[in-house]
């Protein structure tokens, strides 16, 4: 299978690596480095020649004007797919340039540079558009090749789930690393060693994905709101000596 990767990344970077080590055979450009070796494209259009599937690896920011310059390139027999952390305004994106001729769905890879060097198991959000229902079992396959698990969603179900748990999660370490907290991890007990991962994943990135799982999600700013809430009320009943602080059951699956 042939691949062509538009951007080159910290996460693009890692994906390339794990789609060549099973196999596959990866184009990659990107205006801004140099991919190594023969993975390297002058551009973005021998990137695209012949390839059965094209990736969006970039910031959504650059998404529209990428998928303008590259529409032209493009034909039916083609499979486009972006992989960013949001997903309802890459998958409207698409949708619009794209429309009924050229194949496409977003996704997101609930993984990174650090789970994979980690061995964690790899698992993938899968957003399909109505017009093109059978790129989702391509992609499905796709992702199955490097031995990633599919989720299927709409793209304003995922960013929902994603407001309250990815960019909530980042959110507080982000807080915690501006704090200092997380430098020494001498007397950390292992109770802490999911937030030391989540720190560990802040101060691995170079602020791109924190700003667009706050600003592009539409769902995250509520989300932090409820959140601080939340801490303030909890800290309202603590100075107040309230002693029993009983923990609320989960919530009742839908």
């Amino acid at each position: 299978m042939i691949i062509a990767m538009l951007g080159y990344g910290r996460f693009g970077r890692a994906f390339a690596e794990r789609l060549q080590q099973v196999g596959h055979k990866v184009r990659a450009f990107d205006p801004q480095t140099k991919p190594p070796g023969s993975m390297a494209t002058a551009s973005a259009a021998a990137a695209i020649d012949g390839a059965q599937w094209v990736v969006l690896a970039m910031p959504v920011p650059a998404m529209a004007d990428a998928l303008a310059d590259i529409r032209t390139l493009l034909d039916p027999e083609q499979t486009v797919i972006d992989v960013g952390s949001v997903k309802q305004q890459p998958c409207a994106l698409m949708g619009k340039v794209l429309g009924r001729v050229i194949p496409h769905l977003g996704t997101h890879p609930l993984f990174g540079p650090l789970s994979i060097a980690r061995g964690d198991a790899l698992r993938v959000v899968l957003c399909p558009s109505d017009r093109h229902p059978e790129a989702t079992e391509r992609a499905r396959a796709l992702f199955g090749s490097i031995g990633c698990t599919a989720v299927v969603a709409d793209a304003a179900a995922h960013d929902r789930a994603m407001a309250k748990t990815h960019a909530l999660a980042f959110f507080i370490a982000r807080a915690m690393v501006e704090m200092g907290i997380g430098d020494d991890l001498s007397m950390a007990p292992p109770s802490f060693q999911g937030l030391a991962g989540m720190i560990a994943a802040v101060r691995g990135d170079a602020g791109h994905l924190f700003a667009a799982i706050q600003r592009e999600n539409p769902y995250s700013e509520a989300a932090r709101k409820e959140l601080i809430e939340h801490l303030q009320r909890i800290d309202q009943r603590l100075r107040e000596g309230d002693e029993a602080m009983p923990i609320p059951p989960p919530a009742a699956k839908k």
